[in-house]
């Protein structure tokens, strides 16, 4: 059946019925290939948007750098100097966290550092810190997350660490209280002299 299209041309004698049907068929020729070409334009980009670049990956571990991690000079440096520290931190906030943020602390001494990571998914986002010892030796230390919402209970580890202080972690099923929150990172000698006394945000906020 040809239709409307073939009463228009052929019935008024503009087109012959093999001429018509030579160009239906390149018509549908051409239609075809553009919706290939659409296709194969469009599925990288999918892709992409669903995997995790290869370049947020730190360096000879399988954690991940957030986006907004990746994009730190800082925070990538001090991970990629101190792989084993990533991996066992990261273990310790668990399944689905990214490396968000690094801190040497009080400074480039480093008598601690402080890393904390963030996971954003349907219906499960959070934020985990941890505080790093450093030092040769146990240390008082405090670690205080607190989620950006008034009147939140914030999350405290404190006591004699030789290793760590945390994780502490916060999660809800929107994010919206993650991004943003704080937390504080202090350590102290032996005679209760303070080392370090860090408060910042947990993520990196715009």
């Amino acid at each position: 059946m040809v239709g409307i299209a073939w009463i228009e041309f052929v019935g008024q004698g503009l087109l012959t019925m093999k001429e018509w049907l030579l160009m239906r068929n390149v018509l549908r020729t051409a239609a075809a290939a553009a919706a290939l070409a659409l296709t194969l334009l469009t599925a990288p980009q999918a892709t992409a948007q669903e995997s995790p670049s290869s370049d947020r990956r730190i360096a000879g571990t399988s954690v991940p750098l957030s986006e907004k991690g990746a994009g730190d000079a800082r925070t990538r440096a001090i991970a990629e100097d101190d792989p084993e520290a990533v991996t066992a931190t990261a273990t310790l906030c668990g399944s689905g966290y990214e490396l968000e943020y690094a801190e040497r602390l009080p400074d480039a001494r480093r008598y601690g550092t402080l890393f904390t990571y963030t996971k954003f998914s349907a219906g499960s986002s959070g934020v985990c810190a941890l505080f790093d010892n450093n030092t040769s030796g146990a240390k008082r230390m405090k670690l205080k997350l607190c989620p950006n919402k008034t009147g939140a209970t914030c999350k405290v580890d404190e006591g004699t660490f030789s290793r760590y202080a945390g994780p502490v972690k916060y999660e809800d099923s929107s994010g919206r209280y993650v991004q943003c929150s704080m937390v504080s990172a202090l350590m102290w000698d032996a005679n209760g002299k303070v080392l370090i006394d860090r408060v910042t945000s947990a993520t990196l906020c715009d």
